[in-house]
């Protein structure tokens, strides 16, 4: 009885914010609006069906979106994941010195908001504007940022500053809670630096980096922000469609139509679900078959 009063709230916010709103996007991506006679009486709003799954998956638009999404996850997710490992580990060895100050100084583009940090890096991106990229011509380095072969590696670059210091902070925790007389043995044992990170650090940390992996990829699968902002006025590569949750926005706030808008964030939902369950599935498997 006490359980279910203090769970009450959790649940009553989770429907409020999470049932009722994926609810309401289902019923929505079953209509939309079709003219009535000559069209002098305006749009109305008729039951389509499956009509608008099947328009959204007949866009070629909408399924380039998903490539963009996999070139996006082959360059982010080791540079991610690689990145926050290697710093967590470089914090916890002996050798570190002044831990706190740099935990504080790759978590706070993190307290960034992501519009403000794709405003900065538009910026910082901008020739003429950008002292990065006049230093770069200075070296005789030129780089377009928002062609067609830079805007993704640009994109990336901006989810990396402002996630690799979170990520880091969740492994660094993860790697404290190790038991210390486990690395110590090893080292009586004669294990060197990087044969306990990897034989004995990381297997003990293997959740944290299952967790990570997990939102992570849901995480890029919601790309949206970063892009976003880059096709407003940059003169970049970046359309409207280019990412799925691009193309429903495109959809509902320029196109009017909340039915193909809800239909295609409910297959977007989707796309994450399957991954999240193949990524938990493999990661447990491996699991077990470990001895």
């Amino acid at each position: 009885m006490a359980a279910g009063t203090l769970l009450t709230p959790f649940f009553a916010l989770f429907t409020v914010a999470m049932i009722v709103p994926v609810g309401y996007a289902l019923w929505l991506s079953l209509f939309t609006e079709k003219q009535s006679g000559l069209g002098f009486d305006g749009p109305r709003t008729v039951f389509d069906g499956l009509g608008n799954y099947a328009t959204a998956l007949g866009d070629q638009a909408f399924r380039d979106g998903f490539w963009v999404l996999l070139g996006y996850c082959a360059l982010y997710l080791p540079l991610m994941i690689g990145g926050a490992i290697a710093l967590a580990l470089l914090l916890d060895t002996a050798l570190a010195r002044a831990r706190r100050f740099f935990q504080l100084a790759l978590f706070l583009p993190h307290a960034i908001p992501g519009l403000i940090a794709a405003l900065i890096w538009i910026y910082l991106y901008t020739p003429q504007l950008s002292p990065v990229v006049a230093a770069m011509e200075a070296g005789g380095i030129g780089f377009d940022f928002f062609s067609a072969e830079g805007t993704l590696p640009s994109i990336v670059n901006i989810a990396l500053w402002q996630w690799l210091g979170y990520n880091v902070v969740i492994f660094y925790a993860a790697l404290q809670a190790v038991d210390r007389s486990l690395l110590e043995a090893a080292t009586v044992d004669g294990a060197g630096n990087w044969r306990i990170a990897f034989s004995v650090k990381l297997p003990l940390i293997r959740s944290s980096l299952v967790m990570v992996l997990l939102f992570t990829v849901i995480g890029s699968l919601q790309l949206f922000t970063e892009p976003l902002i880059l096709s407003r006025g940059s003169g970049s590569a970046v359309t409207s469609t280019w990412t799925p949750n691009m193309y429903a926005y495109s959809a509902a706030f320029e196109r009017n139509d909340y039915g193909l808008a809800a239909a295609a964030s409910v297959l977007v939902a989707l796309v994450a679900a399957v991954l999240s369950f193949v990524v938990t599935r493999f990661t447990t498997r491996r699991k077990e078959a470990r001895p």
